[in-house]
């Protein structure tokens, strides 16, 4: 009521008299030429008005005025509803901008983000975006072979596949082009135990082995163990006499047939170790790297027991809401292994963080040194993309794109680091949230259980069979099945999340949900495993595209 009051007296106070208006303006006061310089004061006085007085002008019902135009009337209208929209649209405004992307009405442990239209293009990459390669890495039909026999190679190989699954994966594509580069006859690869894996998988155990050497048999010479006239087979996996170990990472071609190649011939068997990523991708022949992709893509399969249980896995993803449902597999990589080493900096409690400090230091002792460069290091890697997305980020993320509260998600990951506590936000969000131990029974899966590779391998198929994939945080894993995706045709969807440009998303308090969502969308339009150019150093498991597949 005081405002209004002061208001009030305001506009009285500029708003001259009804008589001296009428005087002004009565058509039978004389004109006087004296009273020019008069008129000229009065406009002046006009222009030191208060706004309110030029306000009552405009909207003269406002006032005491007995008499309203029409036309003024109009005007006033207008104005009103001019006022009202600019308020509402500065409401929503303020509304949206509460609506932080990281905070999205937060309730305890659970995020609620604001629902988001779902697009056109949700659950595949749009056709005509897909039409334009098909793969041609597949051997040659009715071909006649030129290769030598087994004893007229210029020798044989034998090499170490170390690692997990994946990184076992690539290694062996490299074994068969290196071989093929020098000539030389490929002994089958021996799966290494691992420190992190604690596993011992031969190659039978889970590849078909019978499968891998007739697809190959027009490109390679393969043999299924170390030749009988080499007797002492402990020196190969031992003795430094029989090792090539100076290879250097990314290797070109040349190196091989300069250093490697005259040693093999020296020495008739030589074992390769260590043998991760030793052969490059922009520095051998082109039809190398297409032998590569012929291995990864064809001539590797998986044995046809475990090829089974994923489809079945995959089928009762399809059909988990009673009729047939596309689903989306996310491969979450937020292992306490994955976080230490990452040397991030991630929400916890003070408990949480001096525990993860200690797990640092034990296991990274030269990189964690006195600990006092770390807060630094985890902001710059966090700005630069380095970090893997916390569930609850990939949560928010997933939402602004479009995906409902209904959709069915496969979860291929190890433990997570925080327990349920960190999987809330996602498994609130999207309740629809399984592994593949919840998708089979115990008996199921117990004969898959004596290798972690296998297990590893259900997860492989599952996720490349899925209508939607999503990788958090780099891996050989996530690569290889963007990559075989692509070749598959580009038409799935496979999304790779810009973690550089949602870190800063996150961490800016003034971004609200609208402008989040449009920087999401217009972001991860080309980020959804679409036809991809190469450029030098490119990675040819994740982007076959160039030496693997053919304008269609």
């Amino acid at each position: 009521m005081a405002e209004l009051r002061h208001s009030s007296s305001i506009g009285s106070r500029a708003t001259p008299s009804p008589l001296k208006r009428d005087e002004d303006s009565s058509p039978f006061l004389p004109d006087n030429p004296t009273d020019h310089h008069d008129r000229h004061s009065s406009r002046d006085r006009d222009r030191d008005r208060p706004f309110w007085s030029n306000f009552h002008s405009i909207c003269p019902f406002f006032t005491d005025e007995p008499r309203v135009s029409p036309h003024n009337y109009k005007i006033s209208i207008l104005w009103i509803l001019l006022v009202i929209i600019v308020g509402f649209v500065s409401i929503s405004a303020i509304l949206n901008g509460l609506n932080s992307p990281y905070l999205c009405r937060k309730d305890g442990i659970v995020l609620r983000c604001p629902r988001v239209k779902e697009p056109p293009s949700l659950w595949g990459n749009p056709f005509s975006a897909t039409t334009s390669w098909k793969p041609c890495a597949e051997r040659r039909n009715g071909g006649i072979s030129d290769l030598p026999p087994e004893n007229e190679t210029n020798g044989y190989i034998f090499i170490h596949a170390e690692g997990g699954l994946n990184q076992q994966r690539i290694a062996i594509c490299n074994a068969v082009a290196v071989a093929k580069i020098m000539n030389a006859t490929l002994i089958l690869p021996l799966l290494k135990q691992d420190q992190i894996w604690k596993d011992q998988t031969k190659f039978e155990d889970i590849f078909d082995v019978d499968h891998f050497i007739e697809y190959l048999k027009d490109d390679v010479r393969i043999v299924r163990d170390i030749p009988e006239w080499f007797t002492d087979k402990s020196e190969l996996l031992t003795s430094i006499r029989r090792t090539v170990k100076n290879i250097p990472k990314y290797a070109p071609a040349q190196f091989y047939i300069d250093n490697v190649l005259p040693r093999i011939k020296e020495k008739k068997i030589m074992a390769l170790k260590p043998f991760v990523d030793r052969l490059g991708y922009d520095n051998v022949l082109p039809e190398i790297n297409r032998l590569r992709c012929r291995v990864n893509y064809h001539a590797l399969k998986f044995l046809p027991e475990i090829e089974q249980m994923a489809d079945q896995l995959a089928s009762r993803m399809r059909n988990r809401t009673g009729s047939s449902n596309p689903y989306m597999a996310l491969h979450l990589r937020f292992e306490k292994g994955m976080v230490g080493l990452s040397f991030c900096d991630f929400v916890g409690t003070r408990e949480e963080k001096a525990q993860m400090a200690e797990y640092r230091k034990k296991e990274w002792p030269r990189r964690y040194k006195n600990g006092s460069h770390l807060w630094q290091l985890a902001l710059q890697k966090r700005k630069e993309g380095r970090c893997p997305l916390e569930p609850g980020e990939v949560a928010v993320i997933l939402r602004a794109m479009g995906y409902p509260k209904e959709t069915q998600i496969y979860v291929a990951s190890g433990k997570v680091y925080g327990g349920q506590n960190r999987m809330a936000p996602l498994r609130n969000m999207f309740p629809n949230l399984v592994t593949k131990e919840e998708l089979a029974t115990r008996e199921e899966l117990d004969g898959f259980r004596k290798h972690v590779t296998s297990l590893a391998a259900l997860d492989f198929l599952v996720c490349l069979k899925s209508d939607v994939f999503v990788m958090t945080h780099g891996g050989n894993f996530a690569k290889l099945i963007i990559g075989a995706r692509r070749y598959m045709g580009h038409q799935l969807k496979s999304i790779k999340p810009d973690k550089g440009l949602m870190s800063k998303s996150f961490g800016d308090p003034y971004m609200g949900w609208a402008p989040f969502v449009e920087d999401v969308v217009v972001t991860h339009q080309t980020r959804t495993g679409l036809p991809e150019e190469t450029f030098p150093n490119y990675d040819l498991w994740e982007n076959p595209l160039t030496p693997c597949m053919c304008r269609a």
